[in-house]
């Protein structure tokens, strides 16, 4: 969970009355984030366009290296193939049928 300091925590209605100092206390890195409250709960955090580019980037990182561990997962593991007929035959299932 994430940890906000008592100066980033700001009231939805509060935001919305002071939108540009809150937008240019981000803008010139006063703080870091400005996690957005409605009912006393966290509804959104605001960042920075550059904090924000480097999460979606990270992220897409993250991803990219989970396909890659799978892939290399799976090509160090022998797999038995069957062929489109032999699936067929196991199956009970006439060539046939799959025409329209």
């Amino acid at each position: 969970m994430i940890a906000y300091a008592s100066n980033e925590l700001i009231p939805s209605s509060q935001f919305a009355k002071r939108f540009g100092a809150y937008l240019a206390q981000i803008k010139n890195s006063s703080v870091e984030k400005l996690a957005i409250l409605k009912n006393n709960k966290v509804e959104a955090v605001l960042v920075s366009k550059d904090e924000y580019e480097k999460m979606k980037e990270a992220l897409a990182f993250m991803e990219h290296q989970e396909i890659y561990n799978l892939i290399q997962e799976r090509s160090s593991k022998s797999y038995k193939t069957f062929s489109h007929k032999e699936m067929l035959k196991a199956f009970d299932i006439d060539e046939n049928d799959l025409k329209d």
